[in-house]
């Protein structure tokens, strides 16, 4: 009887665990100063203290290819005279963008199907970026640029059953990846460098999906 009853208390322990183990899958929009605004695709993972409040990490990916005007007049600058045609094919920038935080979520019920939420997190961003060789605009160049990142947010989310519900969030995110490149001026034959700072802080509106396990 007693191994009964221990077997049945391990089975309600894993059972009342797993209802506080969440999944979610994010898509939406992204418009941050520095590029064009694009996809942004997300997954995050966490874990529920209680009822209405969880921890956990996310991962994103933002992408968008543009062409850079900051980069446009830079080149014009050492030129010494405005050639935007050419530099704008040097100045075609393809970026991907990953930051990785660890989140906070509150959640406040508001109807037996309905919550709102705020969210929070701070942590990493990569950006990998692609852009045309200066004095061959067929070649492409690779950079990495890195920066700590914080976001704060707000959603309302609606249970589509016992375990899974829809989402709708719209976050702050901030963040200023940069890095340091070297240019050769062909007229003097002088190398200049510049530190590339591309601002990544903006609004995000996303859709997502959440499953409890």
């Amino acid at each position: 009887m007693k191994k009964l009853i221990l077997a049945a208390l391990v089975l309600f322990s894993a059972q009342l665990s797993a209802q506080f183990v969440n999944n979610s899958i994010k898509l939406g929009y992204f418009n941050p100063p520095a590029t064009e605004g694009g996809f942004i695709v997300g997954f995050e993972g966490g874990k529920y203290i209680d009822r209405n409040f969880s921890y956990g990490f996310s991962l994103d990916w933002f992408h968008t290819s543009f062409v850079d005007a900051v980069l446009v007049e830079e080149f014009n600058r050492i030129e010494g005279f405005p050639n935007y045609r050419l530099n704008e094919l040097r100045a075609k920038t393809n970026i991907h963008s990953f930051p990785v935080m660890f989140n906070l979520t509150a959640n406040f019920p508001v109807a037996p199907r309905v919550s709102t939420f705020i969210t929070g997190g701070i942590g990493a961003e990569v950006l990998l970026i692609f852009s045309s060789n200066y004095q061959n605009p067929n070649d492409d160049d690779f950079e990495g640029a890195f920066d700590f990142n914080w976001r704060i947010g707000t959603g309302l989310s609606f249970a589509m059953g016992r375990r899974s519900n829809i989402f709708f969030e719209l976050a702050y995110h901030n963040a200023e990846p940069s890095w340091t490149y070297e240019i050769k001026d062909d007229f003097s034959n002088h190398v200049r460098v510049f530190e590339r700072a591309y601002d990544m802080t903006g609004m995000l509106a996303r859709i997502g999906f959440r499953f409890y396990y």
